[in-house]
């Protein structure tokens, strides 16, 4: 029942996993990843990839994007890559410092898409694991620190909201309108809910005269993004258990828990 590429664009679909540090998602994708970090992302070991761009390192046998290529990368259809996956690191150098054991380590993440112990390696220094199947369809983040996701989420929902309902100027020419980033106290204080997983609808966002509000169902915690679909649209026809609403004379979002 895969959905259309063009449905990511959407919904979005959010599940928190503090133990284990990583946050499953649906509907963010890598541009929109890269974007958010712009100019704070260091070079991307590639675990598993097809960009044709990339650095070979002979230790790890393993090929790298260096930071100044990764707004190449973000270009590209890295959807239609299927599987993506990689973890950022600080200088070359330290890739000839993996043992054999932390090389299997992470060529297993790149493979099943989980650690085998949590992936965050001082050597490397990085901040992130990006794992994905179908880019925005099925991605898994390891976040050192959990301020990343939600300066990710803020950023995405701001983004979604000003491409969905492009605007005809008065040449007929749409054009993108832009909102602040969501309030990151906003999105923390959704954290118990995130935590059980929730679906960010666009698509159901009320656009009314002075505000906007967007709604939020908790779905709980899926693996599999069709059965996560499935439950979206059994819920979306319910009251939703929050809304963020955006009032476009302040031009501030408020959280509205129902």
């Amino acid at each position: 029942m895969k959905k259309h590429h063009q449905d990511i664009r959407d919904l979005i679909y959010v599940h928190l996993n503090q133990t284990d540090q990583y946050v499953m998602s649906y509907g963010i994708e890598f541009n929109e990843f890269a974007a958010a970090f712009s100019g704070s992302l260091n070079h991307l070991l590639l675990l598993k990839h097809r960009f044709d761009d990339a650095d070979f390192n002979m230790h790890t046998l393993l090929e790298y994007c260096p930071d100044g290529r990764i707004a190449k990368l973000a270009a590209e259809d890295v959807y239609s890559y299927g599987n993506f996956c990689w973890i950022d690191f600080l200088e070359e150098e330290v890739l000839n410092e993996l043992t054999g054991q932390e090389i299997a380590e992470l060529l297993y993440l790149g493979h099943q898409k989980q650690h085998l112990k949590l992936p965050f390696y001082n050597k490397l220094g990085n901040r992130f694991v990006y794992l994905a199947h179908d880019d925005g369809w099925f991605n898994k983040i390891y976040y050192r620190s959990f301020k990343d996701f939600f300066h990710l989420l803020s950023l995405a929902i701001a983004d979604k909201l000003g491409t969905l309902k492009l605007e005809k100027s008065l040449l007929g020419i749409r054009k993108k309108r832009s909102y602040p980033p969501v309030n990151k106290e906003i999105l923390l204080s959704l954290t118990p809910f995130i935590k059980e997983g929730i679906c960010i609808s666009l698509k159901d966002a009320d656009h009314q005269r002075s505000r906007i509000e967007i709604p939020i169902w908790v779905i709980g915690d899926f693996a599999n993004m069709d059965d996560m679909y499935e439950e979206y649209e059994q819920i979306a026809g319910k009251p939703c258990h929050a809304k963020i609403i955006f009032d476009k004379k302040t031009k501030e979002w408020k959280l509205n828990v129902i």
